[in-house]
């Protein structure tokens, strides 16, 4: 450290998470996109990778938007509650309002290509009539546009913080990093010997050593290294105000996953209605027409031919033990009566004796759940045991059921081949939305070679 003289110069059963996989009955499905080997760690990799400067460039872009947001939310609220005695400021505030609404459109997409965070588009005001009092009442009465509103205002100060932060981490990390490059601008222009450190009257501290040269450096990759996770961490709280004020209110989108769940329940009742009528039609009905024609027949030898119209009526006999277990089996896929009377005990016991390898039953309920839960969790099971014996290979089988909290748990597990996959189209896609449409959850682990185990939420409802 050179020192001259002088004037200053200076993660009982856990459930897991949402998953769509399931057996295909095609064989090993595909397990995803193998994760990215990397030769270096994060915490030294992160300066080097894209989405820190996409999250700098957010942090640079978020000063002068949030500013003319700030600007322009004061002056119209300002304007608008000043002109609120005359007819004017009420529309002038559902103007302003709206242009709020505009501005979130705007950060929507900023979040959306640089924080890769993709926020639902929020309800669109729609008034009870085509004319502009009503668009402006349903404005004002939106709790969105007040939201946007709210967001313009809070944003600025935490930009302008953000901003400040960030670029100076980063400018100082550059700056101290690249040091031994430009230290020779202060020699020649400056006519000091390097970055001073200290100085007064007497004397003054320059860095311009080897040493502190590489100590400059040190300090300077250490910030680098570390900026990317500050601008990561200040950004979290951008993500929740994009998030919690831009995006749709908790009570809109569960009004929008209801009507999805009951578009699905509505295709899934029509389905099975179509199968039951399928199944009567082509089974036990034509079954019955070939036994009352074969009865016809054996009526009209009876006279002649007795002994003829004997082995017809007793083949009709045949007939009619072939039809009645078709009606049975076809009453048990509506609604078992074995799962009325004696619960999912009894009735998954009943499953598994079908099943065509072994399967182990264990229910652990202290009570009964709804009997809509209780047909739902049934014909899970059902589906699951069918999936073993058609695709699994497996030479065994395992059926849990138990309660945690307020939820329903299944678990089918079996040692097949494994590899399974949920794709559009395969067998489990639609028991996973019949799931869906009961706030239910389908977890599948089947690694190629297995086992395979899945687990079904459902919630309890007594």
């Amino acid at each position: 450290m050179a020192t001259a003289y002088g004037p200053d110069t200076r993660d009982h059963k856990g459930s897991g998470t949402r998953d769509h996989s399931g057996h295909t009955g095609q064989g090993a499905g595909p397990q995803g996109p193998a994760p990215v080997k990397h030769f270096l760690p994060a915490a030294l990799r992160a300066p080097l990778e894209a989405r820190s400067w996409r999250e700098l460039l957010y942090v640079l872009l978020s000063l002068p938007l949030s500013t003319a947001m700030f600007v322009f939310a004061i002056t119209m609220t300002s304007v608008s509650a000043g002109l609120l005695i005359t007819f004017i400021g009420i529309p002038l505030l559902a103007v302003g309002l709206a242009a709020c609404r505009g501005f979130g459109v705007m950060e929507r997409a900023r979040a959306r290509g640089l924080l890769k965070m993709d926020v639902a588009e929020p309800v669109r005001v729609r008034g009870k009539s085509s004319g502009p009092m009503s668009w402006i009442g349903a404005v004002l009465k939106s709790g969105v546009s007040w939201r946007h509103l709210l967001y313009a205002l809070l944003h600025f100060p935490w930009a302008v913080f953000t901003f400040c932060v960030s670029v100076t981490f980063w400018a100082y990390g550059l700056a101290a990093l690249t040091y031994p490059l430009w230290k020779w601008v202060f020699p020649v222009f400056v006519g000091a010997d390097g970055i001073q450190l200290y100085g007064d009257r007497t004397h003054a501290e320059y860095l311009d050593s080897p040493v502190e040269l590489a100590a400059t450096s040190a300090v300077g990759l250490v910030l680098v290294l570390v900026s990317p996770w500050i601008v990561r961490g200040l950004l979290s709280v951008d993500r929740l105000m994009v998030s919690g004020l831009l995006g749709p209110s908790a009570l809109s989108a569960r009004v929008t996953e209801l009507e999805s769940d009951r578009g699905v329940v509505v295709d899934t009742a029509a389905a099975d209605l179509r199968r039951i009528e399928r199944d009567l039609h082509d089974g036990a009905q034509a079954r019955l027409v070939a036994l009352a024609m074969d009865l016809g027949l054996a009526k009209e030898k009876f006279t002649d031919d007795p002994e003829a119209a004997a082995r017809m009526v007793d083949e009709a006999h045949g007939e009619v033990k072939v039809a009645l277990q078709e009606l049975r089996d076809l009453a048990r896929g509506i609604h078992p009566a074995v799962l009325t009377d004696r619960g999912l005990d009894a009735a998954l016991s009943a499953i598994a004796s079908r099943c065509t390898v072994p399967v182990t039953v264990e229910v652990d309920l202290d009570a009964r759940p709804a009997q809509a839960i209780e047909g739902i969790a049934y014909f899970t099971v059902s589906e699951l045991l069918q999936n073993v014996s058609k695709h699994a290979r497996a030479t065994r089988a395992t059926v849990d059921v138990w309660r945690t909290s307020d939820r329903l748990m299944l678990q089918v597990t079996d040692n097949g081949r494994g590899g399974a996959s949920a794709s559009a189209g395969s067998g489990l896609a639609g028991l996973t939305e019949r799931l869906d449409a009961v706030d239910g959850v389908l977890v599948v682990h089947s690694p190629a070679g297995g086992p395979t185990t899945v687990t079904a939420e459902l919630p309890w409802r007594g």
